[in-house]
């Protein structure tokens, strides 16, 4: 029976109902909470210490990784150009690997000897926290109540807390899990659970509506230095702040709003609506500068690699040697990608209309219509030859073997063998 666990713990309904379950049926351990500050913004960090203590905890350890959580697993997963099932930029499953981390270095500053978490049994949190505990604290056993107990639903866990007077922001009417934290917001439960029913007029929360949007579109330039977002019109801004600023921009043009029907970890599907205004904004800019400045094979190459970075993040393998190897590939991509790209912004969505760095690739003495001394239009054609001849190659054999193919000319007497090599 473990004496001391530590419990990652948000204030929301599940973890506030899991102080005092945990105390009921563990033999009255102590319970230390650890709350992580991950921008999930004032109002729901606000007395969440009182809360959890008022709850029955021993302890809370409220931890500000913010900028953590910017530096070291936004920004490199954005460099990476991570997207998982075509649309989702993985807000909820960067921060878990983070949150799990430091919840076993508090873990291990106060004794435990066991660790838990309020993700459900069919969710994917329950992987990447338990996959963060594995490779941090791989002898500490973890209690995962939602796997225990014999509460089923939301509507249990409300009646769960009624009875012990734990109050939760949760109702019967407004039953949404959300997750929060400065990359994005989320939306899952209620009517969501619905993949034909609209969400409802009220559900968002960092975005504004597109009937409510400004009538005229703004703009917005991002500075990038070596892949890391550094500027916002200009002015540079700190990792937290940046992403602030583009939020509140973003969120103003109602940018960065998606629907997705995505495939759970476990083998199911749930519909979700996800909040990334700022977010959608630095991947749009990030990608054009890349495309700028990188060559097609090595925009190719990161191409393959972006799908496995996010299938990597989804599934909570950040504390992998294949992340390490994914994100060397991609430190390497990002050497040149410094410059500005500028967005023009109108009724959710955010077209590119200049980009601009010292390394692009694209240089206007090669690509002009007009007269130019710096390439040779002639060259050209020994080019096409070259490019051509595999073509050419398994034309000629088609048409010796008989394939149906376009029939040599009737006044041509040379054999087609022939007239090839004369060509080359």
């Amino acid at each position: 029976m473990p004496r001391t666990i530590v419990l990652a713990y948000s204030g929301g309904l599940d973890t506030s109902i899991i102080v005092p379950w945990l105390k009921e049926n563990y033999g009255g351990a102590r319970v230390i909470c650890v709350a992580a500050d991950v921008g999930q913004g004032s109002a729901e960090l606000a007395g969440v210490r009182a809360k959890a203590l008022a709850s029955g905890a021993d302890e809370c350890f409220v931890e500000d990784l913010r900028e953590e959580f910017v530096e070291s697993f936004i920004f490199p997963t954005l460099r990476a150009g991570a997207v998982y099932n075509r649309k989702y930029l993985l807000g909820t499953s960067m921060a878990r690997p983070l949150i799990a981390k430091r919840q076993v270095e508090i873990a291990r500053q106060v004794g435990a000897d066991a660790l838990a978490h309020g993700c459900t049994g069919k969710g994917n949190d329950q992987v990447r926290f338990e996959l963060t505990f594995a490779a941090f604290a791989p002898d500490l056993p973890v209690i995962a109540p939602w796997r225990e107990w014999n509460i089923r639903s939301r509507e249990d866990a409300l009646a769960y807390a009624a009875a012990r007077g734990i109050p939760v922001t949760a109702t019967r009417q407004k039953i949404y899990s959300r997750d929060a934290n400065l990359w994005h917001l989320s939306h899952e439960g209620g009517i969501l659970e619905d993949p034909n029913a609209a969400p409802p007029a009220d559900l968002l929360v960092l975005t504004t509506p597109l009937a409510d949007t400004p009538d005229a579109p703004g703009t917005v330039a991002i500075g990038f230095e070596r892949g890391t977002p550094v500027s916002v019109d200009g002015e540079r801004l700190g990792p937290v702040e940046l992403i602030e600023t583009l939020n509140a921009i973003g969120g103003r043009h109602g940018v960065g709003v998606i629907d997705l029907v995505e495939d759970r970890l476990v083998g199911m599907k749930s519909r979700g609506i996800y909040e990334t205004p700022g977010g959608s904004l630095l991947y749009a800019a990030h990608s054009e500068l890349e495309q700028l400045v990188l060559d097609r094979r090595t925009l190719a190459a990161k191409d393959v690699i972006a799908p496995r970075y996010a299938d990597l993040v989804y599934e909570g393998r950040w504390w992998s040697t294949e992340r390490e190897a994914y994100d060397a590939f991609v430190n390497a991509t990002q050497e040149r990608i410094t410059g500005t790209v500028t967005l023009r912004l109108f009724k959710g969505s955010a077209a590119v209309i200049g980009r601009e760095s010292v390394h692009a690739l694209y240089d206007e003495r090669f690509v002009t219509f007009g007269a130019d001394d710096v390439y040779q239009q002639s060259d050209a054609a020994g080019f096409i030859r070259l490019f051509a001849l595999p073509a050419r190659v398994r034309a000629l054999k088609d048409q010796e073997l008989g394939y149906n193919t376009p029939a040599a000319s009737a006044t041509d007497e040379e054999a087609p063998a022939e007239r090839a090599l004369q060509i080359a």
